[in-house]
């Protein structure tokens, strides 16, 4: 049987005793999920937004992006869509370190660009863990999922309605 506490010294030293022991500081940091790489050294995730689907891989590289086997200029001819695949790189601070290989079906051009900048923030955070706090803090792990709303039976379109005649 526990001895008894006959004083309250002897039960402060009691309780200091049954504390948890003292755990190792590498067992005290977040075990980082194992890097998901492909034998030939690429990482592979699929992006999307609205309707577009991207599957996208990345692998060191000198900073090139290739879309349905164009270069990201001539696919995404406007500067803002080309900056937004540039942002999660950005924000992890691997500008010009990865090459891109991406195809993307569906959508227009703005949620085709959308779909691949989630895959691309995806893909880098199989390739290092340790990426997905700066990225999730900027947004880019979130699926956006905004789609167009339906159109409704006796409206012009999902909201709009036909003009109202009062004669």
């Amino acid at each position: 049987m526990a001895e008894q506490a006959r004083s309250l010294e002897d039960l402060k030293s009691a309780l200091k005793q049954a504390e948890a022991p003292v755990v190792s500081s590498e067992a005290e940091e977040e075990a980082l999920p194992e890097p998901k790489i492909d034998e030939h050294g690429r990482a592979y995730a699929t992006g999307k937004r609205k309707n577009a689907v991207a599957r996208v891989w990345i692998k060191p590289g000198n900073g090139k992006i290739t879309v349905n086997g164009r270069d990201q200029e001539k696919f995404f001819a406007r500067p803002v869509l080309r900056m937004l695949l540039q942002q999660p790189f950005e924000t992890a601070g691997r500008v010009d370190q990865y090459d891109v290989v991406a195809t993307v079906t569906g959508g227009g051009l703005s949620g085709q660009a959308g779909a691949v900048r989630h895959g691309i923030s995806k893909a880098l955070t199989y390739y290092e863990p340790e990426l997905r706090g700066p990225l999730k803090a900027a947004g880019f792990m979130t699926r956006d999922s905004r789609v167009v709303e339906r159109k409704k039976y006796g409206k012009k379109k999902a909201r709009r309605s036909f003009q109202f005649s009062k004669r």
